[in-house]
């Protein structure tokens, strides 16, 4: 694959993001964001923030989280591998064993946090915040990248919403319904939104007795809604969720070890055979009770979540067929239920900004079976292991926002939390069908952490603001679900820490802005997922020290009334410090799953009515992985390039469009995991087309 040259993305840095109007001169508003848990301009926020509308939703037909991460700079999905939805950013990547993402997703308030659980509906949404750097001091233990800040529309007396559906090549088809209003007047409002999507997938298999649509995906996703307004200071609002997905196979092959990364092609994985029906099937029920009262001076918010998660995975254990494998597979079955409080107290009207609260959540999580049968020195080895694990969280958080003067700003902020975790785990094993002796792991530990946050923002002029902050990262320790002894040692794993040191600047001008940040992470032991050597059982461990360091850079600027540009770029050096994995020494290395640089380029020509058209190019560089099978070697994927294009017209409530993603079929590797025997490669999506509709009433 071609090398992507670094110069071509270096003025993608210019930004422009707003629904213009004709006929009407161009004028930058600012954005307000709840990124501190009041609402403010993004200008006064002291840390890096993405910002995407409702309206940029629809012109750049963002549907999925996925779809929402390649706007970020620095930050990267790897594909489909069977082992859920892996994120990176800045260098911090998934904890397998805690099964947690380094960047926190929230829906009003309700987390997704979880890899197998981290695609919420994104129908009624009023407008996405992309909070980057270490979040825990306000949104708790699991932030230690960044935030992924989800606002849903507010209903009116007047009962609004849409209806859309498309079409696309692969028997692409996706159907969604919103619609909020009023039952009583100023009193009881009621709201329902869903999409329904299915696709046949771009992979055939060939394999006697199998499905063909090796890939298909099934999606549904259902929520619902009651506000109710007791007086203008106090409401309440319950929300349910049902959301139910099912991915078969891999957006990949199974592959050769031996072969060069960058030798892999995705034509080659359109035409597969593989003999075990693969797939993870997962069910989300959850629910939400939000209060708020308020008067003049403060504003009191509860937040009361319950969260149902199950997960049937079931994988070919090689993905080939006609070989001694055949017949063998990998499973997962595991069922989390979930419950979180927070109460929150917030200043109003106040000129020292506050937000002070306590946390509580407790989680109960059953897995079991879990293991592989796999071909080991002749015979065949089955592992299994089931467990049950507990964990409580409780915490104290609060942040005040100091004014210095006119032009200096203070943010101060901490939280103190504990989380107390437990598991009881037995690992069963036979070879050649005599079992082996049981394995049982029974643990308890508890870990306590204070996070402070340090920021103060600068007001050069009316346009042009400056800040520089300290903040500590954490994500919790855990135990390894599979244990391969009984030792405490050997299966417990350490929180991942890290210190995260930020420098920016934020202009707004009249038809322009312009935001860049440079950072500094510097993150102590690190969650590193192992082959455990000489043995097919995979873990969890610490690297002990590890860094990362960049810049971002983002802005807006309006062409012309009806033209506007967009892009952002990033740019990342992550490497490990002090990581030795008990056979290698890894100091000096890349961080594995980081692309050494993201950015995205848009040009649109924007109307309310009539015409439309947006063209986006997105890029990435060469990306690290581990390489498992040869003796955990560092091996370079090639980055690339993708476009995509849409054409609509706005004709009284109707937009009728049509779009193409990956106009150039542009192929690269973007996840891989290798083992003796065998790797896992996945690829980006290819070349997509299709027609939509959408009516608004």
């Amino acid at each position: 694959m071609k090398k992507v040259n670094l110069v071509k993305y270096i003025t993608c840095s210019l930004i422009v993001s707003s629904t213009l109007y004709a006929n009407q001169n161009v004028t930058l508003d600012e954005v307000m964001v709840s990124a501190n848990k009041v609402e403010e301009s993004i200008s006064d926020v002291p840390q890096s923030i993405t910002v995407i509308t409702n309206e940029e939703l629809e012109e750049k037909g963002i549907k999925k989280v996925f779809d929402v991460v390649k706007e970020v700079p620095n930050m990267n999905i790897r594909g489909n591998t069977g082992m859920g939805t892996n994120l990176s950013f800045r260098g911090l990547n998934s904890s397998m064993f805690t099964n947690n993402n380094p960047v926190v997703i929230y829906v009003d308030g309700v987390p997704y946090y979880d890899r197998y659980d981290f695609d919420p509906s994104l129908v009624n949404v009023e407008q996405i915040e992309i909070l980057r750097g270490p979040q825990g001091t306000l949104y708790g233990k699991d932030a230690i990248g960044a935030v992924i800040n989800i606002i849903t529309k507010t209903p009116e007396n007047e009962w609004r919403g849409a209806i859309g559906a498309e079409y696309g090549n692969y028997n692409y088809m996706r159907t969604t319904l919103n619609a909020s209003g009023a039952l009583i007047k100023d009193k009881l409002f009621a709201g329902i939104n869903g999409s329904f999507k299915s696709d046949d997938g771009w992979i055939t298999n060939h394999h006697e007795g199998m499905n063909k649509n090796a890939n298909k995906k099934q999606d549904r996703k259902t929520s619902g809604f009651f506000l109710y307004k007791a007086s203008d200071e106090f409401l309440t609002k319950l929300t349910l969720t049902d959301n139910y997905k099912k991915n078969y196979f891999i957006d990949g092959f199974g592959s050769d070890p031996s072969l060069d990364i960058n030798s892999l092609k995705r034509k080659t994985a359109e035409n597969v055979n593989f003999d075990v029906p693969t797939f993870e099937k997962t069910k989300v029920k959850s629910q939400a009770i939000n209060l708020s009262y308020e008067v003049e001076k403060f504003k009191i918010d509860s937040t009361t979540t319950h969260k149902k998660f199950d997960l049937d995975g079931q994988y070919d254990t090689d993905n080939q067929a006609n070989n001694t494998n055949d017949g063998l597979k990998q499973f997962n079955y595991t069922n989390t239920d979930t419950w979180t409080q927070e109460i929150k107290l917030t200043s109003k009207n106040q000129d020292i900004k506050w937000i002070s609260g306590v946390y509580f959540d407790k989680e109960k999580r059953e897995q079991g079976p879990y293991g592989a049968e796999q071909l080991y020195m002749g015979a065949i080895y089955v592992g299994d292991a089931y467990s049950t694990s507990n964990s409580k969280t409780q915490a104290i958080f609060g942040q005040t926002m100091i004014p210095l003067g006119e032009k200096f700003e203070l943010t101060l902020g901490a939280r103190y939390q504990k989380i107390k975790k437990e598991i009881d785990a037995i690992a069963k094993s036979s070879w050649g069908g005599v079992s082996n002796s049981d394995i049982n792991y029974n643990d308890e530990k508890t870990w306590s952490s204070f996070l402070p946050k340090v920021a103060i923002s600068y007001k050069v002029n009316d346009n042009l603001k400056t800040f520089a902050s300290i903040t500590k990262g954490y994500m919790p320790g855990g135990f390894n679900y599979y244990p391969s002894n009984s030792s405490s040692e050997d299966n417990t794993f350490e929180p991942q820490e890290s210190i995260n040191y930020e420098i920016g600047m934020k202009y707004l001008g009249e038809n322009y802005s312009i935001n860049a940040s440079i950072f500094r992470m510097n993150i102590e032991d690190i969650h590193v997922y192992k082959q455990l050597s000489g043995s097919t059982i995979f873990q969890t461990s610490n690297a002990k020290k590890a860094h990362s360091q960049g810049i971002e850079v983002d802005g807006r600027y309006y062409l012309t009334n009806n033209i506007e540009l967009s892009g952002a770029v990033g740019f990342i050096q992550a490497k490990y410090d002090d990581y030795d994995n008990g056979t290698k020494k890894f100091d000096g290395n890349k961080i594995e799953y980081t692309p050494n640089y993201t950015a995205s380029l848009g040009i649109a020509y924007i109307q309310e009515k009539g015409l439309y058209g947006r063209l986006d190019i997105y890029s990435r560089g060469e990306t690290t992985f581990i390489d498992g099978a040869n003796s955990d070697r560092m091996i370079e994927a090639n980055g690339g390039i993708t476009s995509n294009i849409k054409v609509g017209y706005k004709v009284g409530d109707w937009d009728i469009y049509s779009y193409i993603t990956n106009i150039t079929n542009e192929d690269y590797v973007n996840s891989y995991m290798s083992k003796s025997g065998g790797s896992w490669v996945g690829f980006n999506e290819p070349r997509r087309f299709g027609v939509g509709a959408i009516y608004k009433f």
